[in-house]
C-alpha cells in the first residue's frame, strides 16, 4: 500500500459528470484506468447522495457539488430541459467551490459532453481540459460538421436530403442524431452541443469511448481537421474481458430490481442451448409502453424461441399487470433488471435486440453478440446505421409508417434473419472479429492503451 506522502506526490485530475448512470459509468472506468496508470483521480457529481458524504469506487475518489435543485428532485425521468438549465447555472461556481478548497491541486478537468461549462472553469484555474466523448466518434464528426456549418443538413423544406460527410457513408434524415433534425424538441441538448462544438478550442484533447480498428476512417478524418481525438476505448466493464469488475454507477445502491435478479438470469441461461436465446434490452431510461411490449409479446410468439427481456416500468408498475406477458412466460425469463455485460458474455445468447444506446452496443461489440437494432432518439439511429452498413454485425428493425412503432411480426423476421438467416453467420463472424479487435485494442501495447498511457504522460509532465 503506498503511503500518504506517495500518494499525495500523485498527479491529480478531476472528473466531471452529470448524473446520469449511462455517464457516471463510463467515467468511472475511465477513471479507474487512469487510477492503474498512476494517477490519482477524483470524480465529481452532483448526485445529492454524495451530498453528506464522499466515498471511492475502486480507484476512484467522488464527491459532490450541487446543481441548484432541491435533492428530492426527480432529475432522471423529471423535466430534462428544466435540469440542465439549472445545472448550467449553479454548476460552475460550485464546482470551482469545490476545486478551491479540495486538499488536492488538480493537473486537468475531464468532463463530458452535457458539462460544456467545465472547460471555463479549467481555464479559471490555468488548467488543461479534456472532454470524454460518450458516443462513437461517427457522431461526434456528425455534430461538428452540423454545429459549426461545415456541410448541409436536413431542413423542415429538405427533408430528404442525403449528408455526405468524410470518413461516412451517406446518411438520409432517419439515420442522424436526432438532435441536428427540424423535429428536435430538446432545446436544451441542442444548446448545450451547440456550446460544446462552438468552443472546442477550449479542449485541448477528446478521449473518446470507441477504439481504432471500429472508426478507423472517421477517426481519421477527424485528427486530420484538427482536432485532437484519442480513442482510448472500449470502456466497458472488465467482466466482458474475463476479469472482475467492481464498478456500479448506481451510486445510491438502492436499485432494487438487482436483488437476486443477476443469479435468476444466470442460472436460467445456463439451461439454453448455445447461441439460442434473445435478449432483449432498452437501456437505463426509457420506460416500456403498451404497445412496444405487445409488439415484442407477438414478435416472441411468432419465434418461438428462448428469450431474456428485461422490462423496464415506473416504480408504480409491475409486470403482473400486464396479462400479455403470461401468454409467454413459459418461453423465456422477464426481469426487471439484468446483470447485462454477464448476459452478453453467456454463450446462450444469439443476439441482442437494442434500442443502441452507445454503452449497451460498446458493450455488444465487445461481447461479440450481434444485434437487432431498435433505436429511439438520440445517437440511436446513428449507431443503428453502423450496426448494419458498416460493421455488418446486425439489422434494423424498422418501425410502421403509420404507426410509428415497429411490428412483431417484423420483430420476428429480424430475430430469424439474425439466427438463421442467410447472413447469420456473416454477422457472427463480423461480431466475432470486432469482439478481437477490441481484446487487442485495450491490450499492453494495443491502440487503445497507447492512447491513454500518451495522455497521462503528458498530463504528468504539465
Amino acid at each position: 500500500m503506498s503511503s500518504i506522502s506517495e500518494e499525495n506526490q500523485q498527479t491529480s485530475v478531476l472528473l466531471v459528470t452529470v448524473a446520469a448512470q449511462g455517464h457516471i459509468n463510463p467515467m468511472l472506468r475511465l477513471g479507474n484506468l487512469l487510477a492503474s496508470k498512476g494517477l490519482h483521480v477524483t470524480l465529481a457529481t452532483h448526485d445529492p447522495d454524495l451530498k453528506d458524504h464522499s466515498s471511492t469506487v475502486g480507484g476512484v475518489h467522488l464527491e459532490y457539488f450541487s446543481d441548484g435543485i432541491p435533492p428530492e428532485h426527480d432529475r432522471q425521468s423529471g423535466d430534462i430541459d428544466f435540469a440542465m438549465n439549472t445545472l448550467g447555472k449553479f454548476g460552475p461556481g460550485n464546482l470551482s467551490a469545490l476545486i478551491r478548497t479540495h486538499s488536492r491541486k488538480f493537473a486537468c478537468i475531464i468532463n463530458t459532453p452535457f458539462m460544456p461549462w467545465a472547460a471555463d472553469v479549467a481555464a479559471e484555474f490555468a488548467l488543461p481540459c479534456a472532454m470524454v466523448w460518450i458516443q462513437p466518434c461517427t457522431v461526434y464528426h456528425i455534430y461538428n460538421c452540423f454545429y459549426n456549418r461545415l456541410n448541409e443538413f436536413p431542413t423542415e423544406n429538405n427533408l430528404d436530403m442525403i449528408v455526405n460527410l468524410p470518413g461516412l457513408p451517406s446518411l438520409c434524415a432517419e439515420e442522424l442524431p436526432s438532435f441536428v433534425l427540424p423535429s428536435n424538441s430538446f432545446r436544451s441538448f441542442d444548446g448545450i452541443l451547440q456550446e460544446v462544438f462552438h468552443n472546442m478550442h477550449k479542449v485541448k484533447w477528446v478521449l473518446g469511448n470507441t477504439f481504432l480498428e471500429l472508426e478507423k476512417d472517421v477517426i481519421r478524418s477527424v485528427n486530420d481537421a484538427g482536432h485532437s481525438f484519442l480513442p482510448v476505448g472500449p470502456i466497458v466493464p472488465a467482466t466482458l474481458f474475463g476479469k472482475e469488475d467492481n464498478i456500479d454507477g448506481d451510486l445510491k445502491g438502492t436499485n432494487k430490481f438487482k436483488s437476486g435478479n443477476e443469479n435468476d438470469c444466470l442460472e436460467w441461461l445456463d439451461k439454453q442451448p448455445p447461441a439460442s436465446v434473445v435478449y432483449i434490452s432498452f437501456g437505463s431510461l426509457l420506460f416500456s409502453s403498451d404497445k412496444q411490449i405487445e409488439s415484442i409479446v407477438t414478435g416472441l410468439k411468432i419465434s418461438k424461441r428462448p428469450f431474456l427481456w428485461v422490462v423496464k416500468l415506473p416504480e408504480n408498475q409491475e409486470t403482473q399487470q400486464f396479462e400479455i406477458l403470461e401468454e409467454i412466460k413459459e418461453q423465456g425469463l422477464i426481469v426487471r433488471w439484468s446483470p447485462q455485460t454477464a448476459v452478453l458474455s453467456h454463450p446462450s445468447v444469439g443476439c441482442f435486440l437494442s434500442h443502441c444506446g452507445w454503452n449497451s452496443l460498446i458493450e455488444s461489440v465487445t461481447a461479440g453478440v450481434p444485434v437487432i437494432a431498435c433505436p429511439q432518439w438520440t445517437d440511436q439511429p446513428t449507431n443503428a446505421k453502423l450496426v448494419t452498413d458498416v460493421w455488418g454485425i446486425g439489422v434494423k428493425l424498422n418501425k410502421n409508417l403509420e404507426s410509428g412503432n415497429f411490428d412483431g411480426e417484423e420483430m420476428a423476421k429480424c430475430v430469424e434473419e439474425i439466427m438463421t438467416g442467410p447472413r447469420s453467420e456473416e454477422f457472427r463472424k463480423n461480431a466475432a472479429e470486432l469482439k478481437r479487435a477490441a481484446y487487442e485494442a485495450v491490450a499492453d501495447g494495443g491502440s487503445s492503451d497507447k492512447n491513454i498511457q500518451l495522455f497521462v504522460d503528458v498530463v504528468s509532465s504539465s
